[in-house]
C-alpha cells in the first residue's frame, strides 16, 4: 500500500510539473522587457558584472530603485556569471523555481493534512492560475518565485520541527526563513501563517491540551506565540531594512491621499477575489483611478471584510479551513495591498502569488466538506476540478504569450484597460528606442492627454520631438518633466545631452548641462555608461576636457562589461575629440 501511495505521489508531481511547463515553457523564447528589467537587472553594473566580493557586498548594502532583495539580486549575478545575458535562461530559472515551489506546496500539504487529492488541487491551481503569469514570466519578478520556494521550505521545516521540536530543527527553519526574507521581505507575515497552521491542519493547540494533563484548562496559544518570537524579530529586522529603501524613494504615496489609498486597499481585497474567479483582461499595469473610487465601494468592501472575518472566526472550530484560509489571504496580502505605495498602480496580479493559496485552501477543503453527503460527490468534484484546471491552464498559456515581447505586452495592456497612461508612455519609450519616432509621439501625446502630469510621458515626448528637429518644443517637455519630478534621471540626462551637444548655438547651455548631469551623478553614482557619456559631453562644452576624458573612459569600462560595442566606438571617437580640446556636436 505504501509503495502504491508513493507511485501516486510521484505521478501527481509529474503531472504538476507538466502543466507548469505547458503554460510557462514558452517563456524560454522570450526576451527581457522594458519594464523594470533594465533598472533592476541587465542595466545594473553590479548585477550584470556577475559574482564578485564587491558585487555581493553591494547586494546587501544597496537598495536598487528603493528595493532590498539581496538574494534575488545574487541569483541574477549568478546567471550573468554562468549564462551571460541570454534572457531565455533567466526565464528558465523562473520556471524551474516556480515548479519547485508548486511541488513543495503539494508535498507539504499532503504531509500536513493527509489529503492527497485536495492538496493536488491546491497545488495545481497555484501552479497555473492566470494570476501567476507575471510572477513566472517576468524576469524582474524572480523575487516572487525565489521567495516562494523558501516560503514552502519554511513550511516544510516547520512541519519537521513540530514532529519533534529541537533547537537544531528550529535553527534550520529560521535559516530557510531568513533566505526567504532576503529574497522578498513580503514574507514578514510568515510567523502569522505558522500560527494559523498550528490551529489547522496541525492542531497543535488542541493536541497540547490533550497530551499535557497539567494544562488541560489553559490555552496553549501563549506558548505557541512565544515559540514564534524569534521569527517575528527576524521579520521586524527585514521590515526595517526594507522601509529604508521605501523612505528614500519619491513614492506615489507622496502624491496619493491617505484615505484614497485606504479605500483602494479595501476594494483591492475583493478585486483579487474576482480576478481569481474570472481571470480575464489581465494586464501588467492597472492605473490608480484619478478621481478616486465611489465612496460606496470602500464602505461596502470594509463592511464585507468585517462580516466574512467574523463569520469565519465563528466557524474556526467547526470549519477551521475557512478561518485559516481567509486570514492567510488577508495577512499575506497586507504588506502589498497599497496602503504604502511606490508607484501609481491600483493593484497588481503578482501580489497574489502566495496570498491566494489561502483562498485555494478554503475552496478545496470547504467545498469538499460542504458536499460530504452528496451521492456522487467524488465524481462531481473530480470533473469540476479537471475542468477548472484545464480552463485556467489554457487562459494562463494565452496570457503568458503576451509577454513574448514588450510591444505585444503594452499593446495588449492598452487593449484591456481604460485610459492607461503608463502603458502608452511605456510603449512610446519602446517605439522611440526602435526608431519609430512618429508612433512614439502619438502614444506620448495620448499618455499626456490622460495624465498631463506624467513625467515619463513628458520625457518621452520631449525626446521624440528632439529627434524630429523640434528642439524648442522638445526642451519644453523635458523641462516640464523636471518640473513635475525634479529627480527624473532620464529627463535630466536627455536635457543635459541636447544642451551640451546641440549644433545650434542658441540651444546649447553648457553650465546648465553640467548642473543637470552632476545632480544625477550625486544621486545615482558613476555606474551608468550613458550618464557618464553625457557628463563627458557637458564637461567638454564648458572646457573641462580633462574631466570629460576621465568620464568617457569610465563609461567605456562599463560599456565593455555589458558588451555594448556601439557605445564603446562612440566614446572612443568622443575621447579623440576631447584630447584636442574639441567638444562634440550631435543630435539627441
Amino acid at each position: 500500500m505504501r509503495n502504491k501511495t508513493n507511485w501516486l505521489i510521484a505521478g501527481i508531481c509529474a503531472g504538476l510539473a507538466a502543466i507548469v511547463w505547458f503554460v510557462f515553457g514558452q517563456a524560454i523564447r522570450f526576451p527581457f522587457i522594458n519594464f523594470d528589467d533594465p533598472e533592476y537587472v541587465y542595466e545594473v553594473p553590479e548585477i550584470n558584472g556577475g559574482l564578485s566580493l564587491h558585487n555581493l557586498k553591494w547586494a546587501f548594502t544597496h537598495w536598487p530603485a528603493t528595493n532590498w532583495f539581496p538574494l534575488k539580486n545574487i541569483s541574477h549575478m549568478f546567471e550573468f556569471q554562468f549564462y551571460g545575458s541570454n534572457p531565455g535562461l533567466f526565464h528558465l530559472t523562473n520556471v524551474v523555481l516556480h515548479t519547485i515551489g508548486v511541488l513543495l506546496l503539494f508535498l507539504v500539504l499532503c504531509r500536513m493534512t493527509g489529503s492527497t487529492w485536495r492538496s493536488a488541487f491546491v497545488a495545481a491551481i497555484f501552479a497555473i492560475h492566470p494570476l501567476r503569469v507575471e510572477s513566472v514570466v517576468w524576469i524582474e519578478e524572480r523575487k516572487d518565485v525565489l521567495s516562494g520556494v523558501f516560503f514552502m521550505l519554511t513550511l516544510a521545516a516547520y512541519l519537521h520541527y513540530t514532529r519533534k521540536p529541537s533547537v537544531t530543527r528550529y535553527v534550520g527553519m529560521s535559516i530557510v526563513f531568513v533566505a526567504g526574507l532576503l529574497s522578498k521581505p513580503m514574507l514578514v507575515t510568515t510567523p502569522v501563517i505558522l500560527l494559523l497552521l498550528d490551529h489547522w491542519p496541525l492542531e497543535r493547540a488542541s493536541r497540547s491540551q490533550i497530551t499535557d494533563h497539567r494544562s488541560q484548562h489553559q490555552s496553549a496559544w501563549p506558548k505557541l506565540i512565544a515559540e514564534k518570537i524569534p521569527l517575528f524579530v527576524l521579520s521586524g529586522v527585514a521590515a526595517f531594512l526594507s522601509a529604508g529603501g521605501i523612505a528614500s524613494a519619491h513614492s506615489a504615496a507622496d502624491r496619493l491621499p491617505f484615505l484614497a489609498r485606504i479605500g483602494n486597499a479595501l476594494v483591492s481585497y475583493f478585486v483579487y477575489v474576482g480576478q481569481m474567479i474570472w481571470p480575464v483582461n489581465r494586464a501588467v499595469f492597472y492605473p490608480f483611478p484619478d478621481n478616486g473610487l465611489p465612496i460606496w465601494q470602500p464602505i461596502a468592501a470594509a463592511g464585507t471584510l468585517v462580516l466574512i472575518t467574523v463569520a469565519v472566526f465563528a466557524l474556526r472550530k467547526s470549519r477551521p479551513c475557512l478561518f485559516v484560509g481567509w486570514v492567510w489571504y488577508l495577512v499575506m496580502l497586507a504588506p502589498v495591498i497599497g496602503i504604502i505605495q511606490i508607484n501609481l498602480q491600483a493593484h497588481a496580479d503578482r501580489y497574489t502569488y502566495l496570498p491566494q493559496i489561502g483562498l485555494y485552501l478554503m475552496i478545496a477543503w470547504g467545498v469538499a466538506d460542504l458536499l460530504a453527503n452528496w451521492k456522487f460527490r467524488t465524481q462531481i468534484l473530480t470533473a469540476t476540478a479537471v475542468v477548472v484546471i484545464l480552463a485556467f491552464a489554457f487562459v494562463a498559456r494565452v496570457q503568458a504569450s503576451y509577454w513574448r515581447d514588450s510591444e505585444t505586452l503594452w499593446t495588449h495592456t492598452i487593449a484591456v484597460t481604460t485610459d492607461n497612461y503608463f502603458a502608452h508612455a511605456s510603449l512610446a519609450d519602446l517605439l522611440m528606442r526602435r526608431g519609430r519616432v512618429n508612433e512614439a509621439i502619438e502614444h506620448s501625446e495620448e499618455a499626456l492627454r490622460i495624465r498631463p502630469t506624467d513625467a515619463d510621458a513628458q520625457n518621452n515626448l520631449g525626446l521624440a520631438l528632439l529627434h524630429t528637429g523640434e528642439a524648442k518644443r522638445g526642451i519644453m517637455h523635458l523641462e516640464k518633466a523636471l518640473e513635475i519630478n525634479p529627480g527624473h534621471m532620464n529627463a535630466e540626462i536627455n536635457l543635459a545631452w541636447i544642451l551640451a551637444t546641440s549644433p545650434d548655438d542658441s540651444t546649447r547651455n553648457g553650465p546648465r548641462a553640467v548642473e543637470l548631469v552632476e545632480d544625477v551623478l550625486n544621486r545615482a553614482g558613476h555606474a551608468n555608461a550613458i550618464v557618464l557619456r553625457t557628463a563627458a559631453a557637458a564637461y567638454a562644452e564648458v572646457g573641462r576636457f580633462d574631466y570629460a576624458i576621465v568620464a568617457a573612459q569610465q563609461a567605456i569600462e562599463i560599456a565593455k562589461a555589458t558588451g555594448n560595442e556601439g557605445l564603446i566606438a562612440d566614446l572612443e571617437s568622443n575621447i579623440a575629440a576631447y584630447r584636442v580640446n574639441q567638444p562634440i556636436r550631435s543630435g539627441p
